[in-house]
């Protein structure tokens, strides 16, 4: 699949030196390590990949002097080319809650859309830009560096719509445009929400494009955790060695526990396994956050369990809403509206608000207690649990980091005390 077989395909992790897992591998089995794909390719060398034929470009004079796009590494070029295969975007387009939300979103919006001219970031198979199109878009620029532009081209053609949709082959650094936009449409969040930095690809198209006023499709997300128990998960994988068809094989444990767990797991709880509200880690809003930003995300959090169980460690996940550039919250709204409660935990009272009316805000949420998605929830186990009592408290600090290897990847450090215990825990998401 990649031209250097260390590499990740997107779905897990090759074994040191072997070669990288075949497209079908969408799940290791029995592990919940299943790396969601690697994300939407949006950077590929133009000399490999032009703009598809009488795509428009941008003349310096009009656009002004760029600063030089970031190089095109071997590292992106294989995340690029994961996006290539069909099952990927078979899997998203197959997540209902998803694409309808998107879908809904756009027709929502679709006053800001019709007669103006959108530009979807890291289109895949094209879908997002058909629905831009059909509320009544001008002109759609759908752009992707991954070979799944060729096909998405003969979607648009299928469609009759390729006087409306322009798709262009080559990243959002690289292609040119000849006008601004009045929106920008994209499917960026990974797992972690931040995971595959696709993230910054929708802030170049911003930066280059985007009329002032303009439309972005999500406008803001917030990234959650929470302390959770899950003795299930814990049982399969580990407490199974202790007895095998009767014979010890508890030598074992170390092993199995590292292999269960030493890095992030993708997966689906219920809202049973959570112990407590959730901490926010990250809020972005689309209008405003910057690249740099997104090299390093720190928080510090305390939570108070709810219920006597152990702690097998912590669980992921994100919201994204759907909002216009008004209605999008600035940096100064979003710390007013979350508040310190007494045990000093971080309680989002603009969700709880949302959650009660939902007409006030289109909201795709990838939480354990709503309608599983294919991001499900990323959890970091620990090694060992921790047994909790009722209203014992469990703070700490979660810094994520993208990798200088390979800036799609994220390392976690992630340090929790309780019970008079401390510890760290870092791994990689890759």
């Amino acid at each position: 699949m990649f031209s250097d077989p260390g590499y990740s395909n997107g779905y897990c992790r090759p074994q040191e030196g072997g070669a990288a897992p075949e497209h079908g591998a969408l799940r290791p089995p029995h592990r919940g390590r299943g790396r969601r794909r690697g994300r939407r390719g949006r950077s590929h060398d133009p000399a490999d990949s032009p703009a598809s034929g009488g795509a428009p470009r941008v003349a310096d004079s009009e656009q002004g002097v760029e600063q030089k796009p970031p190089p095109c590494t071997d590292f992106d070029m294989a995340y690029f080319h994961s996006y290539a295969h069909l099952g990927i975007h078979e899997e998203m387009i197959k997540d209902r809650v998803r694409t309808e939300t998107y879908r809904t979103a756009i027709m929502r919006h679709q006053s800001s859309i019709a007669g103006k001219v959108v530009v979807d970031v890291g289109c895949g198979t094209g879908i997002l830009s058909i629905f831009c199109a059909q509320a009544g878009a001008k002109r759609v620029y759908a752009v992707d560096a991954s070979d799944i532009a060729v096909q998405a081209n003969e979607v648009v053609k299928a469609n009759n719509l390729s006087d409306t949709v322009i798709v262009l082959h080559g990243r959002v650094e690289d292609v040119e445009i000849d006008e601004e936009v009045d929106v920008i449409i994209s499917e960026w969040m990974g797992y972690l929400l931040l995971y595959e930095s696709m993230l910054g690809s929708v802030i170049t198209a911003r930066d280059r494009w985007l009329k002032p006023g303009g439309l972005i499709l999500p406008s803001n997300a917030t990234l959650y955790m929470a302390p959770v128990t899950h003795s299930d998960r814990y049982s399969d994988s580990i407490d199974f060695w202790r007895n095998v068809y009767g014979i010890d094989m508890s030598a074992m444990l170390p092993l199995a526990k590292q292999c269960a767990f030493e890095e992030p797991c993708i997966e689906t709880i219920s809202g049973e396994n959570v112990l407590t509200w959730p901490h926010v880690v990250k809020h972005v809003d689309c209008y405003t956050v910057t690249l740099g930003e997104l090299e390093s995300v720190t928080t510090k959090y305390k939570f108070k369990s709810m219920m006597r169980a152990p702690l097998h460690g912590f669980a992921f996940w994100f919201d994204v809403e759907f909002n216009g550039p008004a209605t999008s919250p600035t940096s100064n709204q979003v710390s007013s509206s979350f508040i310190e409660s007494s045990n000093n935990q971080s309680t989002d009272v603009s969700q709880r608000k949302k959650r009660a009316n939902p007409s006030e805000a289109l909201v795709l949420s990838t939480a354990p207690e709503d309608p599983p998605t294919h991001w499900q929830q990323t959890m970091v186990y620990f090694y060992d649990p921790i047994d909790l009592e009722q209203d014992q408290l469990i703070d700490g600090s979660l810094t994520l980091t993208q990798s200088k290897e390979n800036r799609r990847f994220m390392n976690i450090h992630l340090e929790y005390t309780s019970g008079g215990r401390s510890f760290v825990k870092e791994s990689v998401m890759r």
